[in-house]
C-alpha cells in the first residue's frame, strides 16, 4: 500500500504544468519532473522555464526510461494532445498504487485514462481560479487558484480517503491551495460552465479578464453559454442552478485583471483551441438530450471560424 506521495510526474509543461512544477519545487521535498519523449524531451531536458521571474530546471522523465512508477501523476494536458499514444505514455509511468490527477479541460478526460490505465487510479479533480499565462518562453501567475477533487464510485471504482489524504499531504506541501469535495462530478460540471462561458466569450472578444469583469455586454454572453450548461446538468441529474452562475461571475473579481484564459492564448498564438470541448460538447450533449443550445452552437461556428481565418493568414 502507498504510504505517501514522494514522486510525481506532471505531462504538460505550459503555463499550468509550469506553475505547479515551480510550487512543488520552491514549498517541498517532493521529485518532481516533467514528461515528453521525442523532440518535446529533446528541448525540456536540461531547459531552463522561467515562473513568476525565478528560473527553474526541472527534470524530464522519458516514458521508456522509467525505472519504478511514480506516486502520482498530474495531467495538464490540452484535449486535443491526450492521444493514444500519449495515453500508453502516462500508463508507462504507472504502477498498482499511482494515482492520476487530470487538470485538463472538459468532462473527458478523466474516462479517457481511466480505460486506459485502470480507473481505480483516477482521481476525480478540477484546477479553478488559476490564471497562468505563457508568453515570450516565461509564465506567470498571479493567483495560483485551488485544486479540488474527491470521491466518485458511480462514474470511476473510487479512491479511498486515506489515499485522498495522500493527494491532499502532496498538494498541501507544494503549497498548492486544495481541498476534498464531497461531490466532485458537480463540481465539474461547475468548472466545465466556467470554462464554456468565461473562456469563448474571452476568445471571440480578444479580451483579459479586467474586461470581461467590466462589460456587461460580455456578461451577458457569458451568462447566456452557461445557461445551457445548468439546463444539460439538471436533465442529467447534476445539481447546478441560477447561483452557480453567480459564484462564478464573482469569482471573475479574484483574477487578475491583464490575466488571459487558456482559450484566449491559444487563439493569440495561433494554437489549436479547446472549443469542441467547450461548446462543441455542449452541443453534443444537447442533441442527445433534444435540449437547445443556440448560443454554444454560434460560439462553436465562430471560434473555428476565427481558427481558420488565422490558420490560412498564417501561411
Amino acid at each position: 500500500m502507498l504510504k505517501s506521495i514522494e514522486k510525481i510526474a506532471i505531462f504538460g509543461a505550459g503555463a499550468m504544468g509550469a506553475a505547479y512544477a515551480g510550487l512543488f519545487t520552491d514549498n517541498s521535498d517532493l521529485g518532481v519532473y516533467f514528461t515528453a519523449r521525442g523532440d518535446r524531451f529533446n528541448r525540456l531536458d536540461g531547459a531552463v522555464i522561467t515562473v513568476n521571474g525565478r528560473d527553474y530546471k526541472i527534470p524530464v522523465a522519458h516514458p521508456d526510461r522509467v525505472d519504478c512508477p511514480f506516486d502520482l501523476v498530474l495531467v495538464a494536458l490540452k484535449h486535443h494532445h491526450l492521444t493514444q499514444p500519449v495515453l500508453q505514455d502516462i500508463k508507462a509511468l504507472t504502477g498498482p498504487d499511482t494515482l492520476i490527477l487530470s487538470v485538463m479541460n472538459g468532462l473527458e478526460s478523466e474516462k479517457l485514462l481511466g480505460h486506459a490505465c485502470g480507473l481505480e487510479k483516477i482521481v476525480p479533480a478540477i484546477a479553478v481560479g488559476i490564471d497562468a499565462v505563457h508568453e515570450n518562453n516565461c509564465f506567470t501567475y498571479a493567483n495560483p487558484g485551488r485544486i479540488i477533487f474527491g470521491n466518485d464510485p458511480v462514474f470511476f471504482n473510487g479512491i479511498d480517503e486515506d489515499r485522498l489524504e495522500l493527494v491532499k499531504n502532496a498538494l498541501d506541501s507544494g503549497g498548492i491551495p486544495n481541498e476534498i469535495s464531497p461531490d466532485i462530478i458537480r463540481v465539474m460540471w461547475w468548472k466545465f460552465m466556467i470554462n464554456v462561458g468565461v473562456n469563448q466569450v474571452s476568445a471571440v472578444l480578444g479580451t483579459p479578464y479586467g474586461i470581461l469583469r467590466n462589460l456587461p455586454e460580455a456578461q451577458r454572453l457569458m451568462v447566456g453559454l452557461m445557461q445551457e450548461v445548468v439546463a444539460l446538468a439538471r436533465h442529467r441529474g447534476i445539481n447546478l442552478d441560477a447561483s452557480d452562475i453567480d459564484q462564478c461571475m464573482a469569482m471573475l473579481n479574484t483574477l487578475g485583471l491583464e490575466g488571459k484564459t487558456s482559450m484566449l492564448q491559444d487563439m493569440e498564438a495561433n494554437r489549436k483551441t479547446e472549443v469542441e470541448v467547450f461548446a462543441g460538447a455542449v452541443e453534443r450533449m444537447g442533441k442527445e438530450d433534444a435540449i437547445p443550445t443556440p448560443v454554444n452552437s454560434t460560439f462553436f461556428n465562430l471560434i473555428r471560424a476565427k481558427e481558420k481565418i488565422k490558420t490560412d493568414n498564417a501561411k
